[in-house]
């Protein structure tokens, strides 16, 4: 469902650029966007409380880190703060490269958390485990937009007034 929001949600966003939104008028910029609305749905799973079993909660996604991490809630709580920043700062032209940059990396370092949930089949949101031949595409295809978005941003400098005499 959440490879849907990402490409739905950059269809939808570049649709509005494409209707004249000027904000939208870009695909690396509509998904950004997108990937900021991804990132905020699963950055609120990250404090959801156990007895939420509709959707992922703080419990499974503790279960998904690896054994060998320590303070497992504590680095579950950081993800989801990470996320969110990032979130926000994809939505902000100035930030938007660094933050695309900053949630790449962010994606390599969830990659151990992604194979430990599909290889120790920890089950989310009280139905089965996704596959790792799922999980891997996946956190695949969130780093290349990540990338792309960071790639396609040019760094804005802050517009100097020249004062004349």
């Amino acid at each position: 469902m959440i490879p849907l929001v990402l490409i739905l949600g950059t269809l939808g966003f570049r649709a509005l650029g494409a209707l004249g939104v000027r904000r939208f008028s870009t695909w690396p910029v509509a998904a950004a966007h997108a990937l900021a609305v991804m990132l905020v749905l699963t950055a609120s799973a990250h404090s959801v409380p156990a007895s939420v079993t509709v959707m992922p909660n703080h419990a499974d996604m503790v279960r998904m880190v690896p054994p060998f991490l320590p303070y497992a809630g504590a680095l579950v709580y950081l993800t989801g703060v990470l996320e969110l920043l990032g979130a926000v700062g994809l939505l902000i032209a100035s930030t938007r490269k660094a933050a695309g940059y900053a949630l790449a990396a962010l994606f390599v370092g969830l990659l151990p958390a992604n194979i430990h949930a599909a290889i120790a089949d920890v089950p989310f949101a009280g139905g089965a485990a996704t596959p790792l031949w799922q999980r891997i595409p996946e956190q695949i295809l969130y780093l290349a937009v990540a990338l792309w978005v960071a790639r396609s941003s040019r760094a804005t400098a802050p517009v100097r007034e020249e004062v004349y005499a």
